[in-house]
């Protein structure tokens, strides 16, 4: 009998055991919970092999969190929605021009021979649908709209044409051409969902923190041939189809490349397209570079040789310049170096500083006038 009780309490004190543990378990899990959610990507990519990234990457949607992001971001509407045999088609080629443009507009293209041979989705990922790849969800919505760079309102027109200009290095489309229709129907359909006026979530390029110092092209050298050289290869040329007609992988220098009064000149642009999107299997949930590595790079890319545009008539007003317009002359007193590669924190503060000084003057102008009368 006291054996049996003996047994009893020693099973009874194991239970009690196993209880406080499961008890203690689930308290620090509680208590970690938040902190996954905040740090998840983090960890995840401190354990995760180089090798074993783009695994990770095909994972990422199994996240919770990640799937909520998700959500809230703009998505392109689906052209097979569109019942109107003909706006079908003209959006259909608008859609095929940006993905294939110099299968249409390259160096051997069908339509004409005027541009470098990259094509607008080089720059927009997945013909301007990518969340933060560039995308084109909030053109529709905010064009026309008064531009500091031309100083004047420019439509969506002038905006592809622009692209085609720098960024193809090529020449400009009639506005009234089939191709330049069709770019525009596709445009204004992938932002059929957007309210006019308002900016779409995951639109553009996501914002990337300055860094402390200057950029370093040298140190960008070294990530690009780590990271970036199998593709791009080693002189920056990229890698043509085998049908030769358009890229596999875009040139980043060289004559075939964007000029150097395209957007993704300014440093900032280009750290942040490559930082959520770079290189290959990188998202904005589940990065490859670091912040220094996204800007040193971008610092070696933008060093290096291309083909030049002469912009006499960019930026009138040289107060709206860019904190990283790298060509002079500024409103400020800081060096075309500086202004290219960096440290930015100072001239973004001097802006501020500028800007706060000039509304002032403004308002005490405004508050005089109002006296008077």
């Amino acid at each position: 009998m006291k054996k049996d009780q003996r047994d009893i309490t020693e099973e009874m004190l194991r239970a009690i055991s196993t209880l406080v543990k499961l008890v203690v378990v689930l308290i620090i899990a509680i208590v970690l919970l938040p902190f996954s959610f905040y740090y998840s990507d983090s960890i995840s990519n401190f354990f995760t092999p180089a090798k074993t990234k783009d695994t990770a990457v095909k994972q990422e949607d199994k996240n919770p969190v990640n799937a909520v992001l998700e959500a809230s971001f703009w998505t392109a509407p689906d052209i097979g929605s569109i019942t109107d045999a003909e706006q079908k088609a003209q959006v259909a080629y608008g859609q095929d021009l940006i993905a294939h443009t110099a299968k249409y507009l390259g160096p051997n293209g069908s339509v004409r021979k005027s541009t470098n041979g990259m094509n607008c989705q080089n720059c927009h990922l997945a013909a301007g649908t990518r969340v933060w790849g560039n995308n084109y969800g909030s053109v529709a919505s905010l064009y026309p709209k008064f531009r500091a760079r031309s100083g004047a309102v420019e439509d969506i027109y002038k905006r592809v044409n622009d692209c085609l200009e720098r960024s193809l290095n090529g020449q400009p489309l009639d506005t009234l051409s089939k191709e330049m229709q069709a770019i525009k129907a596709y445009i204004t359909f992938l932002g059929s969902n957007v309210e006019k006026g308002k900016k779409a979530e995951g639109s553009g390029l996501k914002e990337l923190a300055f860094l402390d110092r200057a950029a370093d092209p040298e140190m960008g050298k070294v990530v690009y041939a780590a990271q970036c050289q199998s593709c791009h290869q080693a002189n920056g040329e990229g890698q043509l189809q085998p049908t030769g007609d358009e890229y596999l992988y875009p040139p980043l220098w060289g004559k075939h490349s964007y000029n150097d009064g395209a957007g993704l000149y300014r440093l900032s642009n280009f750290a942040k397209y490559i930082k959520y999107n770079m290189p290959l299997g990188a998202t904005h949930t589940n990065t490859i570079l670091t912040d220094e590595q996204a800007w040193d790079l971008a610092a070696f890319v933008n060093s290096s040789p291309r083909p030049h545009k002469d912009v006499p008539y960019d930026w009138p007003d040289i107060s709206k310049k860019p904190f990283d317009h790298p060509f002079g002359p500024y409103a400020d007193d800081f060096s075309e170096k500086q202004h290219k590669y960096g440290p930015f924190k100072p001239i973004t503060e001097a802006q501020k500083k500028r800007e706060a000084a000039a509304q002032q003057k403004l308002t005490a102008s405004n508050q005089k006038n109002t006296l008077k009368n």
